[in-house]
């Protein structure tokens, strides 16, 4: 590339003598023209083009690109100056290599800050690909910072002629024996991965572990996910159990409204028709319950010393279900005292069918 510029540049450079200092010093001179009317010029047209669009991701593009494209421009400048100057061919070489590392550390910080700005404004966007989102975003901005990094390293290699297969060599073996040693760390890894990308829950929501435990998801990492139990205590669950195991997510579907079930049995001879009525005023009076969906009460079975009802109540997060449940039963238990309605419980009834002879005198 940089014979191809000096052959396009060099033969303007001869009206000017053939002093090659001159003509070395004009090479550098017409590039920091040349990278002026680029910067001055052609970014400050498209910048008025991007600013009329909807977009704000042009913009920044733009902003970003105007460096490395300048700073390109001028090493351009330099290395057709050390090309006209013919030094030994040693020099030339090392010369060409530090022109081109800085061209690469130019390029590779473009891309890196290019990167992030790229993936942030898909996570933002609704009608984004749907991998990737607040959560996943982390990860996605870490793996490709990674690749791009790991190519600019290959890349400086070749400029220094460094041969690259013992390292790749090496890399692998490393790599290999890292695996075996840290499987259960790879297997958390990317079940954080799946997690993070499946998104059967996210930070905030309430979810239940197949073991029992419910609390609220208050981190996703890479290795585990930490929930806060209603006791306050949390707990850190590897990735790779939370992965394989059943969750019930209770935030989850197309609403956060959580449903409860309170469960009431009334004597038998008791009316029905008013124990409904009560069941649904107090969950219809209650401030944290719900109008849509509206209270509902069932007539479930008839039990073995009760008829069995079910007041179900809808409230807009399960983190409420403890005060609901404790406020409903409540009022239900004063209610049914003051309308003189009984709640049954187990009760056996003892007959002696004969004393023994010593007890009867």
């Amino acid at each position: 590339m940089f014979e191809e510029f000096q052959s396009f540049i060099l033969p303007a450079l001869t009206i000017f003598g053939d002093n090659l200092y001159i003509q070395a010093m004009l090479a550098v001179l017409l590039s920091f023209v040349a990278a002026w009317f680029f910067n001055r010029v052609i970014i400050s047209g498209l910048n008025k083009l991007a600013r009329k669009t909807r977009f704000a991701l042009d913009d920044h593009v733009l902003e970003l690109l105007h460096s490395p494209i300048y700073n390109s421009i001028l090493l351009l400048g330099l290395a057709s100056a050390i090309l006209i100057l013919s030094p030994p061919q040693l020099t030339l070489d090392i010369s060409f290599s530090i022109l081109q590392s800085i061209a690469l550390v130019v390029w590779t910080t473009f891309f890196l800050r290019a990167n992030r700005i790229l993936l942030t404004g898909i996570s933002r966007n609704e009608k984004r690909i749907k991998i990737i989102h607040t959560q996943t975003l982390p990860l996605f901005l870490n793996l490709i910072s990674i690749i791009i990094v790991a190519l600019s390293v290959y890349f400086l290699f070749s400029v220094w002629r460094i041969d690259m297969t013992a390292w790749l060599a090496s890399a692998g073996i490393v790599g290999i024996a890292v695996g075996f040693a840290a499987k259960d760390t790879l297997a958390n890894l990317f079940s954080g991965v799946f997690i993070m990308a499946d998104a059967p829950f996210k930070i905030g929501d309430f979810i239940v572990l197949d073991t029992g435990e419910r609390g609220e998801v208050t981190h996703i990492g890479i290795r585990s996910t930490r929930i806060l139990t209603r006791a306050d205590v949390e707990l850190t669950v590897p990735n790779s159990v939370m992965g394989n195991s059943k969750i019930t997510n209770e935030s989850g579907g197309p609403y956060e409204k959580f449903r409860c079930q309170i469960s009431v049995g009334v004597a038998y001879g008791s009316d029905i028709d008013k124990v409904r009525k009560i069941l649904l005023d107090i969950g219809r009076a209650n401030e944290l319950v719900c109008e849509d969906p509206e209270p509902k009460v069932r007539f479930r079975l008839f039990g073995a010393s009760s008829l069995d009802f079910d007041l179900l109540v809808w409230i807009r997060k399960p983190v409420l279900r403890g005060t609901v449940v404790d406020a409903l039963n409540c009022e239900i238990y004063h209610q049914f005292i003051q309308h003189d309605i009984e709640i049954p419980y187990s009760k056996h009834d003892l007959y002696i069918k004969e004393l023994p002879p010593n007890l009867t005198s």
